[in-house]
C-alpha cells in the first residue's frame, strides 16, 4: 500500500439484519477493502466477504455504552485513510438513517479525505416489510415519519402535537428504552389510544419477535423485548395478518445445529435458513486427503485405459479425483469409454460441473442400491477404479471384488473436528436447540464424542430431535443411545430438508 496517497472511505449500509439485503456495489468494495470498521448491528456474516488479510476494526455503539466514540470514530476514519488505506465503514441498515453517516462524511470532506455514501435497506422499509407491516398503503398511510428514540431533555426536543396529529405512519428507531415515554406523550398530545402499534425485534432474521397491540397497550404487551427493535403505530399495522410471510415459514423460531463439515455445511444452512431456521454451526468432523493414496490415483490415473468402471462416492471424492486428474495434466476427456457411477445427487452434481454426466446413479444413496445397479453390468473382464474414503464401509468393495477386479483407493479420511465457535452443551441444558441435523454415520459417531459420555442423556433432557439422512445414519444413531426421531424417505440434503418439514407441519 503507497502511504504518500490517501485512500478512499466508503460509508457501506449493511442492510436491515438479514446478510442477504447486502447491495453488490457493498459486496463489491467489501471484498476488496484494506480495512473494515464496523457496528454493533452489523451482521457478523458479512465480514466473511472482507479479504482474509483485511483489518477489522470493531467500533460498535449500544445505547450509552460505546466502544468508540463518534469524535474518534471519525478520527480513526480519517487516520487509516491517510495512511493510504481503502475503508469500508460498515453500518447497519443505511448509513444516512440515524446512522451518524452525514457526521462522518462530513469530518471525510473537512479533512479532505474521498467518500463514498452506498444506501443500505433500513429497518423502517425491510424490517417492517418482513413483519407483513407496508410503511404506506393507499388505503390508510400516503405519508411516514421516522424518529429517534434516543429522547433528550425528556422528549421536549420532539413536537408531540405534529407528531401525535399525523394521519400516516409513525416509526420509532432505537427507542425501546423509552417506549412507555413516546406512547404516553403521544397519547397525551391527542392522538387516539386505539390506534394499531407494533414493535419488531431483530427484524428479516430468524430470531424475529413481532408483537401487535394498540398504543395504549404496546408498551406492556412487548415489555419483554429487548433492542435492536422498532416502534411502528398507524393503521399499516392492522395489514400484518394479510401480508406477513416470514414469520410463518415452517422453520421460522426454530434452532438448528449443523453438524457437517465446514466446506460441506453451505448447502444444509442455506436450505435451513430459506424455511426461516436458525442455524448453528457446529462441524464434527474434517477432510483430510491421503497423500501416499493420492499418489497411488496419480498412477492409476496414467493408465486409466486399463480400465472399465470409474466409482465417485461422495463430493469430495469428486473434487480430490479431478485434483489428481489435473496434476497429470488430464481432464475429463481421459474418461472417454468408461461408465462412470455416482452415489447421490450431490456427487452427480459435482461431476457435471467438471462436464462429466454419470451413466448410472442409483435410486437410493447406499452401498447396496450402488451394487444392485452396477453388479448386472459386470463382467470378470471388467477392472473398477473406485476412489473414496479411507472410512467407507467395506461392503461395496467386498461386493464388487467377486465379480470383477476392483482398485480401491482411500485418498481422504475423515476425521473429528475438535475446532468449535459455539458451546453446543450449553445451548442443548438451556433448552435452546429444536433439531440436529446428521449427514452420515460419521457425523453421529464425532457428534456423541464431541457431547461427552453424558451426550444421550443431555440429548434426552434437552427435548431437541435428532434428524436423520438415512438407514446407516439412523443405525449409528442407536448404536449411541440417541434418538431417531426423523429419518429423510430420499437420503439427500434435500429429502433430509423435506422430513424435518414435515415434523414441524405435523407439530402445529
Amino acid at each position: 500500500m503507497n502511504s504518500e496517497k490517501a485512500g478512499k472511505v466508503y460509508l457501506v449500509g449493511g442492510g436491515c439484519g438479514n446478510p442477504e439485503f447486502l447491495t453488490i456495489r457493498g459486496k463489491k468494495l467489501l471484498s476488496r477493502c484494506d480495512t473494515v470498521v464496523y457496528d454493533a448491528l452489523v451482521n457478523p456474516a458479512l465480514l466473511a466477504y472482507a479479504p482474509e488479510n483485511c483489518e477489522r476494526i470493531y467500533v460498535g455503539k449500544r445505547a450509552a455504552n460505546h466502544a468508540l466514540p463518534q469524535d474518534e470514530i471519525n478520527a480513526l476514519l480519517v487516520r487509516l485513510a491517510k495512511e493510504g488505506k481503502d475503508v469500508v465503514r460498515l453500518k447497519g441498515g443505511d448509513p444516512y438513517v440515524f446512522g451518524r453517516g452525514g457526521e462522518e462524511g462530513v469530518a471525510l470532506h473537512k479533512a479532505g479525505i474521498a467518500f463514498e455514501e452506498v444506501p443500505g435497506i433500513t429497518s423502517v422499509i425491510g424490517g417492517l416489510a418482513y413483519a407483513g407491516i407496508p410503511i404506506t398503503h393507499r388505503d390508510c398511510a400516503s405519508s411516514f415519519q421516522v424518529v429517534t428514540g434516543h429522547l433528550k431533555n425528556d422528549a421536549a426536543h420532539l413536537d408531540w402535537k405534529v407528531l401525535a396529529a399525523t394521519k400516516g405512519t409513525l416509526v420509532f428507531l432505537m427507542g425501546m428504552k423509552n417506549i412507555e415515554k413516546i406512547t404516553k406523550s403521544l397519547i397525551e398530545n391527542g392522538m387516539d389510544p386505539k390506534t394499531p402499534a407494533a414493535v419488531v425485534r431483530e427484524a428479516s432474521t430468524p430470531r424475529q419477535e413481532t408483537v401487535v397491540g394498540e398504543l395504549e397497550n404496546i408498551a406492556e404487551k412487548a415489555a419483554h423485548l429487548s433492542a435492536p427493535a422498532l416502534i411502528v403505530i398507524g393503521k399499516v399495522v392492522g395489514l400484518r395478518e394479510d401480508l406477513r410471510f416470514f414469520d410463518n415459514r415452517p422453520f421460522f423460531g426454530k434452532r438448528f445445529v449443523v453438524t457437517r463439515s465446514r466446506a460441506q455445511a453451505s448447502k444444509l444452512v442455506e436450505k435451513i435458513e430459506e424455511e426461516g431456521g436458525a442455524t448453528v454451526m457446529y462441524p464434527t468432523i474434517r477432510i483430510q486427503p491421503v497423500d501416499s493414496e493420492m499418489e497411488r490415483l496419480k498412477k492409476a490415473i496414467g493408465h486409466i485405459g486399463d480400465y472399465s468402471h470409474l466409482i465417485l462416492t461422495s463430493v469430495n471424492g469428486v473434487a480430490l479425483f479431478f485434483e489428481a486428474l489435473a496434476d497429470c495434466r488430464k481432464d475429463a476427456r481421459a474418461l472417454a469409454g468408461l461408465t462412470v457411477t455416482a452415489i447421490g445427487k450431490a456427487t452427480a452434481g459435482a461431476l457435471k460441473k467438471h462436464g462429466v454426466t454419470p451413466d448410472i446413479v442409483p435410486k437410493q444413496f447406499v452401498g447396496e442400491a450402488l451394487v444392485d445397479a452396477l453388479a448386472p453390468e459386470l463382467s470378470p473382464s471388467d477392472r473398477i477404479l473406485m476412489p473414496r474414503s479411507k472410512n467407507a464401509r467395506a461392503y461395496v468393495m467386498e461386493a464388487l471384488s467377486k465379480i470383477c477386479e476392483v482398485d480401491e483407493i482411500k485418498i481422504y479420511e475423515t476425521l473429528r473436528e475438535d475446532r468449535t465457535d459455539v458451546d453446543v452443551p450449553a445451548l442443548l441444558k438451556a433448552h435452546e436447540v429444536d433439531y440436529i441435523t446428521f449427514t452420515s454415520s460419521t457425523t453421529a459417531r464425532y457428534f456423541a464424542e464431541k457431547i461427552g459420555p453424558d451426550c444421550a442423556a443431555l440429548m434426552k433432557e434437552s427435548g431437541a430431535k435428532c434428524a436423520s439422512i438415512g438407514p446407516k445414519t439412523s443405525e449409528q444413531l442407536k448404536k449411541l443411545g440417541l434418538p431417531v426421531d426423523i429419518q429423510a424417505k430420499t437420503y439427500t440434503i434435500d429429502g433430509l430438508v423435506e422430513a424435518i418439514k414435515e415434523d414441524c407441519i405435523n407439530a402445529h
